[in-house]
């Protein structure tokens, strides 16, 4: 059985001249010691689908689009009268991306997408986590070219969880940094 050869290009770019970067930058012995991505997080909370329904069928498809995955749905956990929430409903739907789809997705996040937020500045480096993963909120999930525009009926907003094994902050924030990640100074 043949395995397949063609490995997305940042991922090629980590393994060919980041990781080499990275061990000298932080002063690191071992390769396998070096920070990595470890997964990244897709998540799109939607109160409103206590209403309309049908805001959650639309989710599930452009977010889809936009992982190259089937999403899945998340239920409430609890019940909350004043929210008109009950334990079981539909409010979200979340994708978690790993090895191939992980570098795809990133690679169209930095280059492509990002660069479509409006009177973007840079993303901001204090959102780490304090372990290096790093959160993005987007406020408008249309700047993934995937998505058809004539088909959306809401904007909706999204978190973007990149996980990384990072130790620190300072370790997940050279990673993103080698990666292309603009982090405002």
């Amino acid at each position: 059985m043949s395995k397949k050869t063609n490995k997305p290009r940042l991922q090629v770019q980590f393994e060919d001249e980041i990781v080499a970067q990275l061990k000298e930058e932080l002063g690191i012995k071992s390769v396998m010691r070096v920070p990595k991505m470890d997964r990244v997080v897709l998540n799109i909370g939607l109160g409103a689908a206590v209403a309309n329904p049908k805001i959650i069928e639309d989710a599930v498809t452009e977010l889809g689009l936009i992982a190259g995955q089937r999403p899945l749905v998340t239920k409430a956990r609890k019940s909350i009268a004043n929210f008109k929430l009950r334990e079981g409903m539909p409010i979200g739907v979340t994708v978690t991306l790993r090895r191939a789809r992980m570098y795809e997705f990133l690679d169209r996040l930095i280059n492509v997408a990002l660069p479509r937020v409006r009177d973007f500045r840079g993303l901001n480096p204090k959102a780490f986590d304090g372990c290096g993963n790093y959160t993005i909120g987007l406020r408008d999930h249309s700047i993934f070219p995937e998505v058809d525009l004539d088909r959306v009926d809401v904007t909706k907003g999204m978190s973007v969880s990149l996980v990384t094994t990072a130790v620190d902050d300072n370790e997940g924030r050279s990673l993103l940094k080698h990666f292309g990640l603009p982090l405002r100074d």
